[in-house]
């Protein structure tokens, strides 16, 4: 995704076009990457497809351009979660540079520690960390914090389900990026003991994907 760049406070930060902004970010956090987009786009008919404004959540929000680019496009409020702090500052930075800040809250916390028990959204946007821990090393400048998905890839993953499980309305829908159709079916058991099913995925490549779940 071509960038410019600039160094502030010794750090060499970028900027590239995604969607209707424009986001911030260094070597520190995931570089946004272009087919990501898809899932904004996707996230963002679905919340238009409601037909009131609402709030959409995002979990594992990174720089926070998935999100707010969703968020944007369909012209509704954001709360971001990611554990991560100089990410979070970006996703903050972020969504005022595009005229959301006011509409978009950005919490620094573990998911586990994000929420609380009362709160629902009609719909959630997630990209967890989905790589196996012995997969990190094919992509050596990624931060492993964004990346590392534990043994199985799916540890960050359930914890999301977990949270959907919990705070999705009862016609919420949430939209999950996964390591492709095979990672799919590896959360089907995860799926089942949350009350979710998969209801459709949209496919990049064999190891890129982006899946819409709703309650079974």
């Amino acid at each position: 995704m071509p960038s410019n760049q600039s160094v502030v406070d010794g750090q060499t930060v970028r900027s590239c076009v995604f969607g209707p902004i424009t986001v911030d970010f260094d070597d520190r956090v995931l570089t946004p990457r272009a087919w990501t987009l898809g899932q904004s786009t996707w996230a963002a008919e679905l919340a238009r497809d409601r037909g009131t404004a609402g709030c959409m959540l995002e979990l594992c929000a990174g720089a926070g351009h998935i999100g707010l680019a969703a968020a944007v496009l369909a012209d509704w409020d954001l709360v971001q979660v990611e554990l991560d702090p100089v990410a979070a500052a970006y996703a903050a930075a972020n969504a005022r540079r595009a005229g959301w800040g006011e509409r978009v809250r950005v919490r620094n916390v573990s998911l586990r520690e994000a929420l609380e028990p009362g709160e629902r959204f009609a719909l959630i946007v997630a990209d967890p960390p989905y790589l196996a821990s012995a997969a990190t090393a094919r992509w050596p400048e990624d931060p492993l914090l964004a990346i590392d998905g534990g043994p199985d890839g799916l540890t960050v993953v359930r914890d999301c389900l977990q949270i959907a499980a919990q705070h999705l309305d009862e016609a919420g829908t949430m939209v999950l990026q996964v390591a492709g159709p095979a990672q799919v079916e590896a959360m089907a058991e995860a799926l089942g003991a949350t009350g979710l099913r998969a209801v459709e995925q949209r496919v990049t490549d064999p190891e890129r994907a982006v899946v819409r779940i709703e309650r079974a």
